[in-house]
């Protein structure tokens, strides 16, 4: 590839929306160009990374018996209602008619394409277990896009669906696609990736793990133990959570807190601990006028995840400037009426006395709570999120958290589409039965995304070999020199007829704006190719990392890029 000729403009100035450093190289270095929100054109050197990172996941999927297929974008509404998902999941599903005023819908992902594939093809216990996977366009109307190629609405995604004869057979496989995905992302080059225990979400399913990379402009939370193996999404995270209860239960008082209504200032006000109060939480069940009231330790935090579990119920936090039962910022646990709601106590809460919670009327709280000796028969869920420091409940040692990419995710559905959608197979005995599936996808451009958030420096992008669009960015200084546009020229077709993948920048411009394209390029390898090292018979070979800079005899070259690359 000649510079000259690649399209894509690099520039020194950040895009101004960029928020983290992969969008703002991605778009310096014209990788990549925004069409519109979460809609993003790839130019050919972001296109080599994602075929270079496809293949890697191809040989992967291939070696544990994954057949590529390719499922369409486009697909009937019928098919979505015959799961279920076409009224369940909300407007991020792009729903549109033809021209004959057929429903339609735009793929988010593939589980119904997947089984109306092999429904009528798999038909036996002994065709048992198959996995086919794809590389497809998906279209969610997100309305949060950020990042640039981190969080989209249209996007590649390869995902798999594997079925089975019984769970058993599911987690054998599953845990041969969780090592396959281990293997991919080491072979892309990320660094700092691990696999969590998620939550099932939207999928389905009783297990799920996701495959993230740690960074600090991660918009997820993990809970990680320094100690032992345990990693989990906060969706889904629990701890031993260190709560003591006071020898002495007071008497309850009402006691006047003025206009204090959050838990920090009402704390300070009486003078105790945040975590020695109870906070009120309210939600909404969207679709209908049912309220969620949560009451949890104050120093805690609502895990919305776990809360939509234990109530099996889409929810939004509610606004309670009109309630007529419930007094916001002074809502407690005791003595509470209140109709077509939902009450939900925190775990945090068990045993513990001495509370401070709302009275239940404007300006005042109640002190001496005990929820042991005031509260009878009630049952405590887990619906907080898990704070750091807080006990492994494996191990025992304080939990770290730390912020993640999502890279990946692996699910064990069950019998959720298979059951919905009428797939069986005969099994051992005769009979029919409905294959188990797992799910598991790994997003292209939020995987080159992620790299390159990883690996940059204030130069540029740093691409790992295994990926970069190019291995070598062979610069010519001086084209205008006759030996220098003879030697450059031919390193160029040696390179190329050695299998080395290169791109030769033979612009007339500066040795400036060559070596800093180079940079923000993150090509591995620079060889320079100038007036000064050819007058010694050399060229300059330099790695991207800053691990290498030396001259070689230009008859050695191609051997030491070959050395270098390992080839």
């Amino acid at each position: 590839m000649l510079m000259s000729k690649l399209i894509g403009e690099r520039t020194k100035e950040n895009p101004s929306d960029a928020m983290i450093a992969s969008h703002a190289l991605l778009v310096r270095a014209g990788f990549i160009k925004l069409v519109s929100n979460g809609i993003w054109s790839l130019a050919t050197p972001a296109k080599r990374i994602c075929q270079k990172i496809e293949k890697i996941i191809r040989d992967e999927m291939d070696a544990i018996g994954g057949q590529e297929a390719s499922f369409p974008v486009v697909m009937p509404r019928e098919l979505w209602e015959q799961s279920g998902r076409y009224t369940s999941i909300g407007s991020e599903m792009v729903r549109f008619k033809d021209r004959t005023g057929r429903d339609l819908v735009l793929g988010m992902t593939h589980e119904e394409a997947a089984v109306h594939f092999v429904r009528d093809a798999v038909n036996s216990y002994q065709q048992l277990p198959v996995m086919v996977y794809q590389f497809q366009t998906k279209f969610r109307d997100e309305a949060r896009c950020r990042g640039g190629l981190i969080r989209v609405r249209e996007f590649i995604m390869k995902d798999a669906y594997s079925f089975h004869i019984d769970n058993d057979d599911l987690e054998k496989y599953y845990a041969k696609v969780y090592d396959a995905y281990i293997n991919i992302f080491n072979r892309m080059g990320m660094k700092r990736v691990v696999a969590v225990k998620s939550d099932t979400g939207m999928m389905g399913g009783s297990v799920a793990h996701e495959y993230m990379l740690l960074t600090d402009v991660g918009e997820d939370a993990i809970v990680i133990c320094p100690k032992c193996d345990y990693k989990a999404n906060m969706e889904v995270a629990v701890s031993n959570r260190i709560s003591k209860r006071d020898e002495i239960s007071e008497e309850i008082k009402e006691v006047y807190t003025a206009e204090a209504t959050d838990i920090a200032a009402v704390a300070k006000r009486l003078g105790v601990s945040e975590s020695k109060t109870m906070k009120a939480v309210c939600y909404c069940v969207k679709g209908s006028e049912e309220l969620v009231l949560c009451f949890i330790r104050g120093d805690l935090e609502i895990n919305e995840a776990k809360l939509k579990r234990a109530v099996q119920k889409d929810i939004a936090p509610a606004n309670l400037n009109a309630s007529q039962e419930l007094q916001a910022g002074n809502i407690g646990a005791y003595n509470l009426n209140v109709t077509n709601t939902i009450i939900l106590f925190d775990k945090s809460l068990e045993n513990q006395n001495n509370l401070v919670t709302g009275a239940n009327k404007a300006e005042y709280h109640l002190t001496g709570i005990d929820m042991a000796r005031d509260f009878k028969d009630i049952e405590f869920v887990d619906i907080a999120k898990v704070a750091k420091g807080e006990m492994c409940p494996i191990c025992n040692a304080p939990l770290d958290v730390e912020n993640g990419i999502e890279v990946g995710n692996i699910f064990q559905l069950g019998t959720k589409y298979t059951e919905s959608m009428n797939m069986t197979v005969l099994g051992s005995d005769g009979k029919p039965f409905h294959p188990i599936m797992g799910c598991y996808g790994i997003g292209i451009g939020r995987a080159l995304a992620s790299v390159a958030q990883e690996s940059h420096d204030k130069d540029g992008l740093i691409w790992p070999m295994a990926i970069a669009p190019w291995q070598v960015y062979l610069c010519g200084i001086r084209m205008d020199n006759s030996e220098v546009y003879q030697k450059a020229n031919e390193l160029y077709a040696q390179m190329i007829k050695n299998g080395i993948e290169v791109i030769f920048d033979d612009r007339d411009t500066s040795p400036g704006v060559k070596f800093s394209d180079c940079d923000l390029m993150g090509i591995p390898i620079r060889v320079v190719v100038s007036p000064r090292s050819l007058a010694n018979g050399e060229v300059e070979i330099q790695l991207r990392d800053k691990t290498l800079k030396e001259n070689y005899k230009c008859e050695d070259a191609i051997g030491k890029l070959k050395e270098i690359m390992g080839k």
